[in-house]
């Protein structure tokens, strides 16, 4: 194996002027990194995307030690849990597993301020996978407004919270129901030639974007499989060692799609939008799925989920990041662009899964939904240190 990259002093300084611009721009009513905030015109409320950067500013807290981190996110988040645990502008009867993820960052504010409210928000979310609409097989629809449906996404948005919250409080209570999930998705969204999962299936194989053989979306788009990736790290850390079958189970899921993703690997080091058809007309490599993936990789070599011969995969992706879309803009603040805005299945507008669809989704810079895991596979980069 070859010796562990290190960044540069160049790039750590950049990143770190890139993230003292973003949050001095920000705060709970104005977070910059909200572009579909912005481009809709209403109110800030609780929302995966801001989730997943505050997820990353803890992050960046907990390998510096820097205050000024963890008082930025309990400010933010403080802004929406209030003081009897109620969480502004949630609603559970929404049944939206993206509704879900945010409360991932209520473990750590409780464990560091032991503020009863985090506590009470916490059982407040976990009630609502208790009454989540499911499939016949027993896996969560992704949103009560899409029935049947089960999204790579969703598996990142609501299972990591579940196991941890069954590990913490209720003695792994319900482990079980969170392996049924992934087993679901391996039996139905994998793709057996390449490894590889596609982004949506629908049980019922009535969405115009659903084969009528199998239920699925007709390609793989790289962020659900980056989402996908990461749940799998992250369920497996939350699973206590007692549960041997589960953690392992995850653990071998998550090599197998490793494996799977690298011969789509671009000299690069980055992954393209649509994984498998590199040569496709509107293809480009994308910042958010290839960050995802990168650092689910890193953090599951120093975890000890994948053998250390992986971590060159995860800091070659980090590396193609940095080199291609991390750039100056002409007044000398730095932007991370490469970023897909959004992108789903069925809804308003006729989100078909094609090529052509993940290809017309505009292409942004600054977005959390890129910027997150950018900046949660920095920390990574900074613990190689």
């Amino acid at each position: 194996m070859r010796d562990v990259r290190v960044m540069n002093e160049k790039t750590n300084q950049q990143i770190q002027e890139y993230v003292d611009y973003l949050l001095k721009n920000s705060d709970a009513e104005h977070p910059m990194w909200n572009k579909e905030l912005a481009l809709s015109g209403r109110s800030s409320k609780w929302n995966y995307i801001d989730g997943c950067m505050i997820t990353a500013i803890l992050s960046l807290y907990e390998i510096t030690g820097e205050e000024r981190y963890y008082e930025f996110a309990k400010k933010f988040v403080d802004a929406f849990v209030q003081e009897d645990g109620t969480i502004r502008t949630y609603d559970v009867k929404e049944y939206n597993l993206d509704n879900v993820n945010t409360a991932s960052n209520l473990f750590l504010l409780y464990q560091k301020s032991s503020e009863e409210k985090y506590k009470l928000a916490l059982d407040l979310v976990r009630g609502q996978l208790d009454d989540m609409p499911r499939t016949k097989e027993g896996s969560f629809w992704h949103k009560n407004i899409y029935p049947n449906q089960v999204w790579l996404d969703g598996l990142y948005m609501a299972q990591p919270f579940y196991m941890r919250y069954e590990t913490a409080f209720r003695k792994m209570g319900k482990s079980s129901d969170v392996l049924l999930q992934f087993q679901n998705v391996e039996k139905h969204m994998k793709d057996a030639k390449t490894g590889l999962y596609y982004h949506g299936y629908d049980e019922s194989r009535e969405m115009y974007w659903a084969n009528p053989e199998t239920g699925c979306s007709a390609n793989f788009w790289l962020r659900s499989i980056g989402w996908f990736t990461l749940a799998l790290v992250e369920t497996a850390q939350a699973t206590d060692e007692t549960l041997y079958f589960e953690k392992r189970y995850f653990q071998k899921l998550l090599e197998n799609l490793v494996d799977a993703l690298i011969p789509y690997q671009d000299e690069s080091g980055m992954f393209y939008q649509v994984v498998d058809k590199k040569d496709a007309e509107g293809n480009y490599l994308e910042t958010s799925g290839t960050a995802l993936i990168a650092y689910a990789i890193l953090k599951a070599v120093r975890l000890g989920y994948l053998m250390p011969r992986y971590r060159e995969i995860g800091e070659r992706a980090f590396e193609g990041i940095v080199e291609k879309y991390l750039s100056k803009n002409p007044d000398g603040t730095l932007k991370l662009s490469g970023i897909c805005l959004v992108a789903g299945l069925g809804g308003k507008t006729h989100r078909d899964g094609s090529l052509a669809y993940y290809f017309s989704e505009p292409v942004v810079e600054n977005e959390a939904k890129g910027v997150a895991p950018f900046l949660l596979a920095y920390t990574e980069m900074l613990r190689l240190k």
